[in-house]
This record gives structure tokens, C-alpha cells and sequence, in this order.
């Protein structure tokens, strides 16, 4: 019912930046809150960071300070904003949105993933 496209992955150097964009669109009731999680190789998926609709958000240790989350929710779009990229920041970012629909049932979406790669 909700459709996720994430956007704005790619290649760069240690201490460049990259903006991801998730655009949510499909059967969209209300939207609780977008977050961004990530995943590397070999590893399990953590969580990177999270905002509400109201515009709260919450940061995991090793984005603070670097990652900045941002939302429209006229758009229902999330971005990430990635400063002072390292190389353990090298995964696959995924979107995900809370959604909330009229009959008050929670479910999670998630987006196909943008691959960051940062080098050395």
C-alpha cells in the first residue's frame, strides 16, 4: 500500500558529504515517523535516525554531530543530510516509515536501499 524510493547514494571520499532522499507515495493514511537505518556487509541493520511527525529527532551515537534528518511532511519525504563521511559509514541505507492506517493498524515500510560507499 505505501511505496518507499530512496535516492541519492554513491561513491565519495572520507570527509564528503552525500544527501539521501526517501519519497514515500501509494495508499498513505498517516505517517507516524521516517527513520533511516543502515547495513554493511557482514553486519546486522542499525539504526541511524529518527523523526516524527511532529518533528522530533533522535540520533544514534555514531551520527551524532554529522547526520542531520530532515522531513517534509507535505511531501512525505525524509532526507539525510552526511557530513565528515568515514569509511565505517559504507552500507546500504534504508527508509523506513511508521504508518498508521484508518482502522488504527501500525506497519513498518521499508525502502529498497541506496548503497554508500566511502573510501580511503
Amino acid at each position: 500500500q505505501v511505496q518507499l524510493v530512496e535516492s541519492g547514494g554513491g561513491l565519495v571520499q572520507a570527509g564528503g558529504s552525500l544527501r539521501l532522499s526517501c519519497a514515500a507515495s501509494g495508499s498513505i493514511f498517516s505517517i507516524s515517523s521516517m527513520g533511516w537505518y543502515r547495513q554493511a556487509p557482514g553486519n546486522q541493520r542499525e539504526w541511524v535516525a529518527t523523526i516524527t511527525n511532529g518533528g522530533t529527532t533522535n540520533y544514534a551515537d555514531s551520527a551524532k554531530g554529522r547526520f542531520t534528518i530532515n522531513r517534509d511532511n507535505a511531501k512525505n519525504t525524509v532526507y539525510l543530510q552526511m557530513n565528515s563521511l568515514k569509511p565505517e559509514d559504507t552500507a546500504v541505507y534504508y527508509c523506513k516509515v511508521v504508518h498508521r492506517d484508518r482502522l488504527y493498524y501500525v506497519r513498518d515500510f521499508w525502502g529498497q536501499g541506496t548503497q554508500v560507499t566511502v573510501s580511503s
